[in-house]
């Protein structure tokens, strides 16, 4: 089981990203997924959080710029729009309560897909 994030890349301030992540493997169920980032000399930190029942929940900073969506039990989707450089990051996938078969892991972490946003 793993998680795969796409998406990333350079835009330039005011402009518009999409990341995706897709969850592989026998996945019976994910209970939340989300998004989280990761600045150079910073510390992880939430972005937006799909929960159980279709909650959402995104970090102040968002905004209302960043729209989160979980289109299938094993995908979640971030569009993000009017982009800062301050939004320049490594972002990051998670999945808690991820049930197969034969485990349940308490959450996955994808590896990661950077975001450059230049003034």
């Amino acid at each position: 089981v793993e998680l795969a994030e796409s998406g990333g890349g350079l835009v330039q301030a005011g402009g518009s990203l999409t990341l995706s992540c897709q969850a592989s493997g026998n996945i019976l169920g994910i209970k939340d997924m989300g998004w989280y980032r990761q600045a150079p000399g910073k510390e992880r930190e939430l972005v937006a959080v799909m929960r159980q029942g279709g909650i959402m929940e995104y970090a102040d900073f968002v905004k209302g710029r960043f729209t989160i969506s979980r289109d299938t039990v094993q995908t979640v989707t971030l569009q993000m729009n009017a982009l800062d450089p301050g939004d320049t990051a490594v972002y990051y996938c998670r999945a808690e309560k991820v049930a197969t078969m034969s485990v349940l892991y308490d959450e996955l972490w994808g590896q990661g897909t950077l975001v450059t946003v230049s003034s």
